[in-house]
Order: structure tokens, then sequence, then C-alpha cells
């Protein structure tokens, strides 16, 4: 059926295909709300993630780090002690003077491997500074050694960490934390537990005070090592110090030169070896975590002596080192645990 115009006639409903236009009565679909602010939970997931990461990563350097400065506390332990005999045979710079020749020594298939560009320092200033102070301090330190009681040296010598801690403090700004603070004064503790029975002034009082005076100089070397560690590698520092110490060492050690014999020379060879590694391996943990974070491992060196003391010299521990070590012990792993759930 056609109306007059030959059109269909419109019974309200849309044609199958294209569109109708509404009514003024037909207002049409209702207009999408306009979107309001969403939290972007990706987003946020996202960087938590990665600031989760981000510690987790911290806190493995944290323990590697410490890892690395008990072995380069167990390297220098045995140094030390060889090094102990040799100041005894010859004059203590001219000894401290061989022990870095022979440190600079074992770097060279390290520099002909790697190529000298490879070494050379981003602050060359620093190095020079760090080799100046660290010198001071091995000559106060080399020239008390044979008139002190390997005893008293081990006492006097763990002062350094205290030192260093407060110098992360102040110098470098690190937060020092509070656990970090008692790790250190516990493991102080078992040092004085083990030590107080055959500390002795007689004889070596000024001596001591000498040894004493070394403490402050170590720490302050090991805090600019620290710093060096944000422009330089570990070998880089460890060479330059080498370097520095020889250079500024041989006007001393020259007025007392003695030809070494050939154990002599063997043992600085030995020396030179152990020390180089024990730097290349403190200044490997400097550069994965805070300083004062690595402090407190450092008195598992009494237990490297006590050991090495055994083995070499015959030396039986006796109850108030397996007491004081037991403590030592306990609060390095405390404070490892510690620094990793952090």
């Amino acid at each position: 059926m056609l109306t007059r115009t030959g059109r269909p006639p419109h019974h309200g409903c849309a044609p199958i295909l294209g569109t109708v236009n509404p009514s003024p009565r037909d207002p049409g679909p209702e207009p999408a709300p306009e979107p309001g602010p969403v939290a972007d939970t990706g987003s946020t997931t996202a960087a938590n993630a990665a600031a989760g990461l981000a510690r987790a990563e911290r806190n493995r350097n944290v323990l590697r780090g410490m890892m690395w400065m008990a072995a380069g506390g167990l390297a220098l332990c045995s140094m030390n002690a060889l090094m102990r005999i040799m100041t005894q045979e010859l004059n203590p710079v001219h000894a401290q003077f061989l022990r870095y020749v022979f440190g600079l020594l074992v770097m060279v298939p390290m520099l002909m491997r790697d190529g000298l560009a490879a070494y050379r320092p981003n602050n060359f200033r620093g190095q020079f500074w760090r080799g100046l102070v660290h010198t001071a301090a091995l000559t106060l330190f080399f020239l008390a050694l044979p008139h002190i009681p390997l005893a008293d040296v081990t006492a006097i010598q763990f002062t350094t960490p205290l030192f260093v801690l407060t110098g992360a403090a102040l110098v470098l700004r690190e937060k020092v934390t509070g656990a970090r603070w008692l790790a250190a004064a516990v493991g102080f503790a078992g040092v004085l537990i083990v030590l107080a029975p055959h500390l002795s002034g007689s004889g070596s009082g000024w001596w001591s005070l000498v040894m004493v005076a070394a403490s402050p100089l170590f720490a302050a070397s090991f805090l600019i090592n620290k710093a060096l560690t944000r422009r330089d590698s570990p070998g880089v520092i460890v060479l330059w110090q080498n370097i520095a110490v020889t250079v500024l060492t041989l006007p001393m050690a020259l007025p007392f030169w003695q030809t070494p014999t050939p154990w002599q020379w063997a043992t600085f060879l030995v020396c030179g070896l152990l020390g180089t590694v024990a730097h290349l391996c403190m200044t490997r943990a400097f550069s994965l975590g805070d300083i004062s974070a690595m402090q407190p491992v450092r008195f598992l060196d009494l237990i490297w002596a006590s050991v090495l003391g055994l083995i070499i010299f015959g030396n039986s521990p006796s109850s108030t080192a397996l007491l004081g070590g037991a403590v030592i012990v306990a609060s390095t792993i405390w404070i490892a645990r510690r620094e990793s759930a952090r």
C-alpha cells in the first residue's frame, strides 16, 4: 500500500539499513560520562617493584662487601705476621719500602694485560693525598711494630674502625645507624675480652702512643679510599697507593739500606702479594656499600690472627680468646643479617 507521496507508510520502526534522525522529543543516546581521574595503579606497582629490586640489590652488595672485607682482613693479618718478623731483622722503614716495592711489582702483570691507560686515575689529587696519609700511618705503624707485643698491636689497631665510623658520619655524611654503632661497640668489647689479660704498659708506653697515633691516620686513609671509589676502580686506587708509598718512603729508607737475604727477598715478595690482595679486597668492599657497614667485619681479624698464631707460632688460644671470639663472631653475624633485612 502506497501513500500519495509514493512512499510506504511509516509504522514507527527504523529501517534495517541506514540511520534515523531523532525527533525533537528523542534526545538520542546518553552522552558518555567524562572520564574522571583514575589512579595509575600500574605505574605505582611498577615503581614499587623497581624500588624493591633496588633495595634488594643494595642489600646483596652490602653482604658481598662484607665478604670482600673479611677476605681482605685475612690477607692483611697474614702479611702483618710476616712483616713483624721483617721489622725485627731490618730497619722498619726499610722493610716498609721493600714491602711496597714488591706490592708494585706484583701488579705489573695487570698493567701489561690492561695497558697503562686503564690505570690512569680520574682524581689524581685524591690519589696523592691518600698516598701521603697512608704513608704517614704506615711509618708510625712499622716504627712501633717491633717494640710492642703483638697482642698490644692488635688491640690498638682495632680502634681504627671506631675512627672510621666517626669519620663516615662527619665527613662522608653517611647515615651510621645505631645498629652499626652497636655492632662496632660489641665487637670492640670482644677484642678487649681477648686482649685484656695480655696488655702491658711497661717498657712500651712510648711506642704504644706512636701506634695509637697511626689509628686515626689509617682511618683517614680508608675514608679517602671510600671517596675515591666513586670515580676510580679498586685496581687504579691500589696501584697508585703502591706508587705513592714507594716514592714517599724511598728517601727515608735509603739511609738504612741493607741488602736482604734470599729468605728476606722471598718474604717481601709474599708480603707484597698479600698486601696488594688485601687492599684490592677492601677497596672492592668500599665500592659495594657504606664504609660504616663494613667496619664491624674488621673485628674478624682477631679470629684470623688467632688461627695464624696457632699454625705459625704454636700459640693456642686462651679461654678469654675463645669467649671474645664468640662475641666478635656473634656481632658480625648479627649486623650482616640486619643489613640484609633492612
